[in-house]
C-alpha cells in the first residue's frame, strides 16, 4: 500500500472529511486529493510532498516520521532543499559582511567631524588662556603713571569698555544656552528601533512559534517577498480576527505582498517552505526562531 492509500485508509478511519481536514491542515483539497492518488507531482513543488504529508498524518493520528521513513522511497528527495538553503544562508552571511563595512564607512566622516571640533576647542582654550597671561603681567611703567586713572575720560571709556565686554558676555552666555537647550532636546528624544522577542519557540516537524513586536511607531507594514527567482512556497496570510488576507503558491511572480498591520492584534502565516520566505515588519526582517532546515513553519507575530 502507498503512502496515499495508507493516509486515505486512517482519514476515512477516523470519519474525518476531506473539508473538514482542509480546515485543520489549512491544505487545499485538491492537493489532498492529489496526495490520497499519488499525484505528488501536482503539488506546487518536489519539496511540499514531505511536509504535507507530515500534516496530513499528524491530523489523521500517524506518526509522520515513521510514515516518511517506511515510504522513503516514493517521495521527492530532500537533497535539493539543503542546497536551497545552504545557499540562501551564505547569501545572508556576505549581506550582513557587507552592512557591517558600510557601516564602518559611513561612521569615518561622524569621527572627523568630532575630531576636529575637538581641536578648534583646544586651540580656542590655549589662545584664551595665553591673552589672560599677558593681561595678568604686573607692569613696570613709572609709578606716577598710574595716577592717569583718575582722569575722568579714562573713567568713561573705562565704563564704555567694562559695558561692551557686558554685552559680549550676555550674547555668548545666550549662544552656550541654546546650544545647550538644543543638546538636551536631542538627548530627550532618542529614536527608538523595532523590538522583537521571541515568546514561543515551535517544535516538531511543523513548528507553531509565537514573536512579539514592539517600538514599531504608530504605522505597522507586514510584507513578505521570495528570496529568489527560482524560489516558491505555499503561504497563507490571516489577521489576528480570522480574515484571510494570502492562500496560494508564493514565488516570485506573486512577490511581493503587503499589508497594513496597524489596526492588527496580531497577524498570522502559515509557510510551506521557511527558506523561500522572508518576512518584514517596517523594512526590519524578522529571523525564523525555529532552523529553517525545519521547511514547514508556522507563525503568529503579535503587535505589543
Amino acid at each position: 500500500m502507498d503512502v496515499g492509500a495508507k493516509l486515505k485508509e486512517a482519514r476515512l478511519s477516523s470519519g474525518v472529511s476531506l473539508d473538514s481536514l482542509q480546515e485543520t491542515t489549512k491544505i487545499q483539497k485538491r492537493y489532498l486529493v492529489a496526495i490520497e492518488e499519488g499525484n505528488l507531482h501536482i503539488l506546487p513543488g518536489k519539496f511540499y510532498a514531505r511536509a504535507f504529508i507530515k500534516e496530513y498524518a499528524t491530523a489523521v493520528g500517524l506518526d509522520p516520521n515513521e510514515l516518511l521513513e517506511e515510504h522513503r522511497e516514493e517521495l521527492p528527495s530532500t537533497e535539493e532543499e539543503n542546497v536551497q538553503y545552504t545557499r540562501i544562508q551564505r547569501t545572508r552571511r556576505e549581506n550582513n559582511s557587507n552592512d557591517k563595512g558600510s557601516r564602518i564607512s559611513s561612521s569615518i566622516p561622524s569621527i572627523i567631524v568630532v575630531l576636529l571640533v575637538i581641536g578648534i576647542i583646544i586651540v580656542a582654550w590655549l589662545f584664551v588662556r595665553a591673552n589672560s597671561s599677558d593681561a595678568t603681567d604686573p607692569s613696570e611703567e613709572p609709578q606716577e603713571n598710574n595716577v592717569i586713572i583718575e582722569d575722568g575720560t579714562n573713567d568713561s571709556n573705562t565704563d564704555s569698555g567694562e559695558g561692551t565686554s557686558n554685552e559680549g558676555e550676555e550674547e555668548n552666555n545666550e549662544e552656550n544656552g541654546d546650544a545647550a537647550e538644543d543638546n538636551n532636546e536631542s538627548e530627550d528624544s532618542p529614536s527608538e528601533e523595532l523590538s522583537v522577542e521571541v515568546i514561543e519557540e515551535g517544535t516538531g516537524s511543523s513548528p507553531n512559534s509565537v514573536i512579539g513586536v514592539s517600538n514599531y511607531g504608530d504605522e505597522v507594514t507586514v510584507s513578505v517577498d521570495v528570496t529568489g527567482d527560482g524560489e516558491e512556497s505555499w503561504l497563507e496570510v490571516t489577521s489576528g480576527s480570522g480574515e484571510s488576507l494570502f492562500s496560494s503558491v508564493f514565488n516570485a511572480e506573486a512577490a511581493p505582498q503587503e499589508w497594513d498591520a496597524s489596526d492588527f492584534d496580531s497577524i498570522s502565516l502559515n509557510v510551506g517552505y521557511a527558506p523561500a520566505v522572508t518576512i518584514s515588519i517596517n523594512g526590519t526582517e524578522i529571523e525564523y526562531p525555529v532552523d529553517m532546515s525545519t521547511v514547514h513553519q508556522k507563525l503568529e507575530i503579535q503587535f505589543n
